[in-house]
């Protein structure tokens, strides 16, 4: 089989017929085996890594008056979504109310009223902003996976010993957003997951963690909190605080085992130490094991911390929960 002639440059990325025609490529070239057509009218070079927003871009040049939406939106704005949604083939693309929506091979069109400041360029793109993004994501979401991503949205941090991080979307301007498209789908587990939203949590373990404790009947535990030393300088925030016991809870996930990190961690919880605090440290085994574990533990820190347990959370077994010592009581 004879091999096809190398693509210019401008082709490297998704790109479409007519764009194809202007580079001077011929109807032949464009029906080669080293190119996908993933809908009419459009090419995506096999060779190539295959990206999300250029093939949106494509399918934007051929559907004009179309902006991305939906998960394929949520996916490009870097928003926390299910696993269900990772493996995704099709893209999801949007149109004004009372027009034709987009119909196509390997696309999922909607019809949506799209008011000012409901779509953002990005990278030359028309995407529904994040906001909006999540209203069309609610009816998909459940009420915790709702909160997941709503505190990614309004996550910010303003600790004395760190950089800023600011939010995509302050918390107060999110919800004057949402009360504005009371009669959208989705809007009753929309505004009982705003009602769990913290500015705070970094991932969304951070937030499950959360909620997981919020629903036992712990002491409460705040987020976005500095721990100060004798001079009132602030030296650690640990995702979750007790402060009436001094009891912390710390959530590692997977980057915390490298060993850049690992060394970062330990001085960490010397200082927290140090300062008189509690900590309880906590992973995805712990999150997986679910709320017995979980809430033990926390449970055994608090008492250390002067809490008088009055259900003797902290006096539960966990032998056989662990995965060291399985005759830990």
């Amino acid at each position: 089989m004879r091999k096809p002639q190398p693509l210019p440059w401008q082709l490297s990325q998704p790109f479409t017929l007519t764009q194809a025609r202007n580079a001077g490529l011929g109807r032949s070239r464009t029906r080669a085996a080293d190119l996908w057509t993933p809908s009419r009218e459009i090419r995506l070079p096999s060779a190539v890594p295959f990206s999300l927003l250029e093939n949106c871009r494509a399918h934007i040049r051929v559907t004009p008056a179309s902006v991305v939406s939906h998960s394929t939106a949520a996916t490009i704005h870097g928003l926390y979504l299910p696993r269900r949604f990772e493996n995704e083939q099709d893209l999801h693309l949007s149109s004004g109310m009372g027009t034709c929506r987009p119909q196509r091979k390997h696309v999922i069109g909607h019809e949506l009223l799209l008011g000012r400041g409901d779509v953002v360029i990005t990278d030359g793109v028309p995407v529904t902003s994040v906001q909006r993004t999540l209203l069309d994501m609610a009816p998909l979401l459940s009420v915790e996976e709702l909160v997941v991503v709503a505190d990614q949205i309004v996550c910010a941090h303003h600790y004395s010993f760190t950089p800023a991080k600011i939010a995509m979307v302050e918390l107060n301007t999110l919800n004057d957003f949402i009360a504005q498209h009371a009669g959208m789908r989705g809007m009753r587990k929309l505004r009982a997951a705003m009602e769990l939203v913290r500015v705070c949590s970094d991932s969304p373990p951070e937030t499950r963690l959360r909620l997981l404790l919020g629903r036992s009947s712990l002491p409460n535990f705040d987020c976005n909190i500095e721990l100060v030393n004798s001079d009132g300088k602030g030296m650690v925030a640990p995702d979750l605080v007790c402060r009436k016991y001094r009891t912390c809870a710390e959530y590692d996930g997977l980057h915390h085992f490298s060993a850049a990190q690992q060394s970062k961690d330990h001085d960490r919880d010397f200082i927290t130490g140090s300062l008189g605090w509690h900590q309880v440290l906590l992973n995805n085994n712990d999150m997986a094991n679910g709320a017995l574990v979980v809430v033990t533990k926390v449970a055994r820190m608090l008492v250390r911390g002067g809490w008088h347990d009055p259900q003797n959370l902290a006096g539960r077994s966990l032998r056989g929960e662990l995965h060291t010592r399985k005759d830990f009581a």
